[in-house]
């Protein structure tokens, strides 16, 4: 007689059907870790604030107000950026995919774009309500998320995540002082709650660190920066489209688009050449390469700004000298480079020629705001002799004892 067949077996754990799960923390070496679906479908509603950042700056700096064009912008892409952090760091630790995980991390998305709406009014009125607001959303909305976390965990994690929610909170009656606070004084206000912001993470972190992951966390931070480069490459096509289409205008906007087009090609080859997430080994080490990012991502976002201002001035529509609107490309690049050689090419080069050619590409860029109409086009090229530089120095370099090439990492 001949026995039934045992049923298969779940390919899961049961758990995983449920629609409500608890919030655990999930391992820190998992293999095969890679970003979701859903953070990337963040990322990209995220990178609308970005955008309306951007654009509000580069009307800011065509009407000739630059300096509180920057303030603003400062201001209303910490907000973008703190927020986004913030989820990036706490889905790597505790990301669980259920429906009720789901549904704040679309609340978030929800206040991301309340603040992308407000983002003109920042500039342009300086009332920061919508900003408020939208920021408010976002991290009350993260505040669940680490009560949740509190509520499925033990000390010492339990009180991490508590730290966490409570500090958020407390944050974020500070940031109330922006609706209220002089004109004058909101830039003061936000340099204390920005830092106060950031001592959250070192305070709740202090006696047990949240189980980050660090493939996870690096490819996350790579994927936005493509996403704010993409935004970047779009939000200079525009410009130059319309500057065809408006004013025939196609000799004067020629070097700023092949100019503009290496700097950001070169920009992604540098941020992509070395494996960073062999740095992110420590606490320090990876707040100080996590809030570094912070220069990395607003450089990125502004030189996009910058093109547009450049193709604005070059058809006259915007009131500044051609020697501003060089500025306004050449100095983010320069920013972005340094910021990018600090945070983890300097770690991966060998000897003093290597570890030059970032920095002395930067300031080589600088120079070139001095060149008038060439000025985008030969920052371009510098950039594109860097990376060439680049390559070629890692080629040359031999292995001890060997007749191959040592990898690029």
């Amino acid at each position: 007689m001949m026995s039934s067949p045992t049923p298969a077996a779940p390919s899961g754990p049961p758990d995983r059907n449920r629609p409500l799960r608890r919030l655990t923390a999930r391992g820190r070496h998992e293999a095969h870790r890679a970003a979701s679906s859903l953070e990337l479908f963040f990322d990209l509603c995220f990178v609308v604030a970005v955008a309306q950042a951007g654009a509000q700056l580069v009307h800011a700096v065509a009407e000739g107000h630059a300096g509180e064009g920057i303030v603003n912008y400062a201001m209303v892409f910490f907000a973008v950026w703190w927020a986004w952090m913030n989820f990036t760091w706490f889905a790597s630790a505790y990301d669980n995919d259920d429906v009720l995980y789901r549904v704040v991390t679309l609340v978030q998305i929800a206040g991301a774009l309340v603040l992308a709406a407000g983002v003109s009014q920042a500039f342009e009125d300086q009332d920061f309500l919508a900003v408020w607001l939208g920021y408010a959303i976002m991290r009350v909305a993260m505040s669940v998320q680490w009560l949740r976390a509190a509520r499925s965990s033990r000390p010492p994690e339990r009180i991490m995540a508590l730290r966490y929610a409570g500090g958020v909170l407390i944050c974020q009656v500070g940031w109330l002082g922006l609706l209220f606070a002089p004109v004058s004084g909101r830039p003061w206000l936000f340099l204390v709650m920005a830092l106060l912001e950031m001592c959250v993470p070192a305070y709740a972190e202090r006696k047990h660190m949240s189980a980050w992951h660090p493939h996870h966390i690096a490819e996350r931070y790579g994927l936005f920066t493509i996403i704010v480069l993409g935004e970047t490459v779009a939000a200079a096509t525009v410009a130059v489209k319309s500057g065809i289409d408006e004013n025939h205008a196609l000799a004067r906007l020629l070097p700023i688009a092949a100019g503009g087009l290496l700097i950001v090609f070169a920009a992604w080859w540098i941020y992509f050449v070395t494996p960073v997430h062999g740095r992110l080994r420590s606490r320090r080490q990876a707040f100080l390469w996590g809030y570094g990012h912070y220069l990395v991502f607003a450089a990125a976002a502004a030189i996009g700004a910058g093109l547009e201002v450049a193709v604005e001035q070059a058809v006259g529509k915007a009131h500044i000298s051609t020697l501003a609107a060089s500025a306004a490309v050449t100095l983010p690049t320069a920013l972005y480079l340094l910021t990018v050689w600090a945070l983890h090419s300097r770690h991966f080069k060998v000897g003093i020629t290597e570890q030059l050619v970032l920095p002395s590409a930067a300031l080589l860029v600088i120079c070139c705001t001095f060149l008038g109409d060439w000025a985008v086009l030969v920052a371009g090229i510098v950039l594109g002799l860097a990376v060439a530089t680049g390559v070629t120095l890692t080629a040359r370099r031999v292995l001890p004892g060997r007749g191959t090439a040592a990898p690029a990492a």
